[in-house]
């Protein structure tokens, strides 16, 4: 039985990757590195920053990489206060609280970004727990965020879906066990298949969507006609 939906927080609630691309290309022009969306998709999406700048950036200290990353964002921050959900996101809200559905936020996004979009996006009260991978031993691809989530909720992957746009945050979910459904915001609806993804859909209208969720719930409603 469904218990818990389980959603990523950058490409998947909101389509953030047009803005993060724009700043990490003006952050490592100067260093006079040029990127394009292939190189951001991937060496940059849905990768740590401190994994990231370790990465592009070798030559730069622990200390000097930690400003940039810091940086970075600042200038995400100051450019993202036009956010809105994805499409048919409230509607799958109003869906879960309709179903006594739980939901979780688990996000690699960094504390100051979460907090940041979570306020934009008018949805500080949503979530009945949030998981950062600050908060983690490891964070996405690594299960250990998806892990925690269901720790916090007393679930077990079974009960729950998860929602990823990224293969990393998709391979972190599915190594939990838990069925995942990809949002094909940022990258293509067949990768997102070979990470392992029920469906890939482009946003929260998709009718396979519908159509699966209400299908984990109708059985329940099944039972209770029975019984009445």
């Amino acid at each position: 039985m469904l218990t818990a939906i389980l959603f990523d927080l950058d490409g998947t609630i909101v389509n953030t990757d047009p803005i993060h691309y724009q700043a990490w290309r003006e952050m490592l022009l100067n260093y006079s590195i040029e990127i394009d969306e292939i190189f951001y998709k991937s060496r940059i999406s849905g990768r740590l920053n401190p994994e990231i700048v370790k990465d592009i950036l070798p030559q730069l200290s622990v200390k000097e990489g930690e400003k940039f990353a810091d940086d970075k964002e600042t200038l995400f921050r100051e450019r993202s206060s036009h956010l809105q959900p994805m499409a048919g996101f409230s509607e799958l809200l109003a869906w879960t609280h309709t179903h006594q559905i739980k939901r979780a936020l688990v996000t690699n996004a960094p504390r100051l970004n979460a907090e940041f979009m979570l306020e934009v996006l008018g949805i500080k009260e949503v979530f009945h727990t949030i998981v950062l991978a600050d908060d983690c031993i490891a964070g996405k691809p690594d299960p250990e965020p998806y892990k925690v989530a269901l720790h916090k909720l007393g679930i077990t992957p079974e009960q729950a879906i998860a929602l990823e746009d990224s293969p990393s945050g998709i391979r972190a979910a599915v190594a939990a066990n838990i069925s995942t459904i990809g949002i094909a915001s940022t990258h293509d609806p067949q990768q997102l298949h070979e990470e392992g993804t029920l469906m890939a859909i482009p946003d929260f209208t998709d009718l396979r969507l519908w159509t699966f969720l209400n299908s984990l719930i109708e059985p329940d409603l099944a039972v209770i006609a029975s019984n009445l």
